[in-house]
């Protein structure tokens, strides 16, 4: 029998046993276009969001700007349509004008457009270009950052030595200290600083950028998500912003500090000096007393819960705002006199949003909506309209009006204690960009499910099911493990990982969230440092008996498949089980010594492996390094890595393949010279299901 809860479809979505015409397919997986990035104009009349599709030719995703109504039932507009692309819609604070950014003039660069007619306007001109734009309250100026020369006192001096080092035929790199590559990119000694530029709405142009935030420091430094790093006060005479650690510690240290700066003085000070941890993404509240910002405690743990702290401009004291629930907080979004906090949901993968009163007297949160994924929250000014994007494992993502409502049992009475009010989220769709595809298209269903995994821990699971799915029916199986691996399968649509296209194929996709996913509870997600191949490969391994023992899985046709973190177990199963018949193991880590002395951001190792390798050499590194049981490899593996993934840099690929090969294993190498960690070229895209596809119809079907 199945255990666990079905996961309720969204407003729209289909339901298993319903017909349509066409297959779920690699080549029809384009045609589903890309929602992101909701902007509600400050009166809450309209929304402003991109739309993005894949260019083959550019062989990119170009994004362009529309508007819908915040009131269901209207027809989108199209407001851009530059061949380079535009992204980053943000209103001005008059609702008048909307800035963007693209590439048209050759970099990037801020450009701002009528929101009701009109042609655009490039506002900045960087040598070293402009993105992440945010508004000042009185909209006579705009706050972006920029990757600049710290040594370099203005843009032209900036300019100059980008020209310099161009013209002078020399490639080589000098480098004095660590994190001197991040990612995908090398940072060539350049920093990332916060800058302001004018704005005139009644004759808008290019106008001189000012540095806020000089100086040797990331300032705001690399984010993966979350809430933008940087705010305007109220008032637009300051900013709240992020500034990253010391650059003598940064490759090993999360430290991160809220600083405020002053717009017209740029004195800055530092509100989170005493947390040696990550604090970041600070918010004002509308009377501007208060600065909410998110917080980790512990210095080099990344994946340490993110809590929700209050700093006090007129005491200058910091307390946490607390709750029952231990989560991390996510976005977050001060209206009026609320603050609405997107968390994870404990006990599902999914996202939850939480309205709490401003006055923070008392430490109850109000559940809001638990089932489904929500993400980029935005609201009008009075706080009357909000909208977020919604989406599904198998729907892409829409934009959804959502309604906060108050009610009593008691007819015609509102009960205000705390304990005694209910509440819940009323939901509208207001864009329907993709449901005629998802109509005529015979989509793969889904369900979440549990297990019994290592420790006696329920474990989550998405089931991802063949269109016309027979329950009495054995299918071939594949099982998916996701990165991090403090990370997890969230039930978003997901444009890489695509269970959806495999499933559509004939297979039954399991994607687990095994110890150290993030959503369950810190205690969860904290277990697997230290412990990379004891409770995980566990509960990875018990997913797989769970398919078999349901009757859901041919035990003779089952494959593996991971990235990141998951190519790390993938590439351990290599070494531990025989049971699987193929294997795909995308940018994973295999050498951890190796590993350590190539990567960037050592904090990580340093945490999760308990130190350096040479602390102790018969250690974790030691242990739990796949590359140790190479002598037992057997099952074909396929390889996938991308030559600009500093972060799991390409010699692990490179290692793994050789050691297959040399053994005479089946296997291949889909080796990319232009991506990174994550594969983001449509025709990349493309090549990459197919072989992985084509791999495991070889080996498992």
């Amino acid at each position: 029998m199945l255990t666990g809860t079905i996961f309720h479809a969204l407003p729209g979505s289909s339901s298993e046993g319903e017909s349509f015409k066409q297959p779920y397919t690699i080549e029809e997986s384009f045609a589903v276009k890309q929602i992101s990035d909701p902007q509600t104009s400050p009166d809450g009349t309209w929304i402003a969001y991109t739309v993005g599709a894949p260019n083959f030719e550019q062989n990119q995703v170009i994004s362009h700007i529309w508007i819908v109504s915040s009131h269901p039932g209207s027809k989108p507009r199209q407001l851009t349509t530059g061949e380079k692309g535009e992204s980053r819609p943000r209103w001005s604070p008059d609702g008048e004008w909307i800035a963007f950014t693209t590439t048209r003039s050759g970099s990037s660069q801020i450009w701002a457009m009528p929101a009701f007619g009109g042609e655009a306007v490039q506002i900045s001109d960087l040598s070293t270009g402009a993105k992440n734009h945010i508004w000042s309250p009185k909209g006579n100026m705009l706050a972006f950052v920029s990757d600049v020369y710290p040594d370099c006192e203005d843009d032209e001096a900036n300019k100059k030595k980008k020209e310099e080092i161009k013209t002078s035929g020399v490639a080589a790199k000098v480098i004095d200290q660590l994190l001197y590559r991040h990612w995908a990119e090398w940072r060539d000694g350049k920093r990332t600083h916060l800058f302001t530029i004018p704005f005139n709405p009644q004759n808008p142009a290019i106008e001189k950028a000012k540095d806020l935030t000089p100086g040797n420091y990331d300032a705001p430094p690399f984010s993966l998500g979350g809430p933008t790093l940087y705010a305007f006060s109220p008032d637009g005479k300051e900013i709240a912003y992020t500034r990253g650690a010391d650059p003598s510690v940064e490759a090993w240290s999360t430290n991160a500090s809220v600083w405020l700066v002053s717009v017209e003085r740029g004195e800055a000070q530092n509100l989170t000096a005493e947390n040696k941890g990550w604090n970041g993404s600070p918010i004002f509240s509308p009377d501007g007393n208060t600065i909410a910002y998110r917080s980790q405690e512990k210095d080099g743990y990344e994946s340490d819960i993110f809590r929700l702290f209050l700093y006090d401009r007129k005491t200058g004291t910091t307390r946490e705002y607390f709750s029952d629930d231990p989560l991390s907080a996510q976005d977050l979004l001060w209206v009026e006199s609320d603050l609405y906090v997107a968390t994870d949901n404990p006990g599902s993968a999914t996202v939850k949003i939480e309205k709490r009163d401003a006055p923070f007297r008392s430490a109850y949160l109000i559940p809001a909506f638990r089932e489904g994924l929500f993400s980029c929250l935005s609201a009008s000014r009075d706080g009357k309209v909000i909208v977020a994007l919604c989406q599904s494992l198998n729907r892409a993502p829409e934009i959804y009006r959502m309604e906060f409502e108050e009610f009593s049992t008691e007819k015609g009475k509102i009960l205000r204690s705390a304990k005694e009010r209910s509440n819940q989220w009323k939901m509208t769709q207001l864009t329907h960009t993709n449901d005629a595809f998802f109509a005529s298209h015979e989509m793969p269903s889904f369900e979440s499910i549990t297990y019994k995994g290592a420790q006696d821990k329920d474990i989550q699971a998405w089931l991802v099911k063949p269109p016309g799915f027979d329950r009495k029916k054995k299918y071939p199986f594949l099982l998916w493990i996701h990165g991090g691996p403090q990370r997890a399968w969230t039930g978003d649509f997901s444009g890489r990982w695509n269970p959806l296209l495999y499933a559509a194929a004939g297979y039954v996709v399991m994607m687990p969230n095994p110890h150290g996913s993030t959503c369950f509870g810190h205690e969860f997600t904290a277990q697997i440092s230290g412990d990379w191949a004891g409770a995980c490969y566990e509960d990875v391994m018990k997913a797989a008996d769970w398919a078999v023992a349901e009757g859901l899985a041919d035990p003779e046709k089952m494959g593996a498949a991971g990235g990141s973190f998951g190519g790390y177990m993938v590439n351990w199963l290599l070494g531990h089980t025989d049971r699987f018949k193929a294997f795909v193991s995308h940018a994973g880590v295999y050498n951890l010594e190796s590993m350590y002395g190539v990567t960037e951001e050592l904090w990580f190792p340093e945490w999760d492996l308990k130190g350096t390798p040479w602390d102790d050499p018969e250690g974790l590194y030691a242990k739990f390094s796949p590359h140790k049981f190479a002598a037992r490899f057997k099952t074909p593996t396929l390889v996938i890595h991308g030559e600009l993934d500093f972060r799991v840099p390409v010699a692990e690929g490179f290692q793994l393949f050789t050691a297959l090969q040399r053994q005479g294993v089946p296997s291949r190498l889909l080796y990319y010279p232009d991506e990174g960690h994550w594969i983001t070229k449509p025709k990349n895209s493309k090549l990459w299901n197919e072989t992985v596809l084509g791999w495991f119809d070889r080996y498992v079907k």
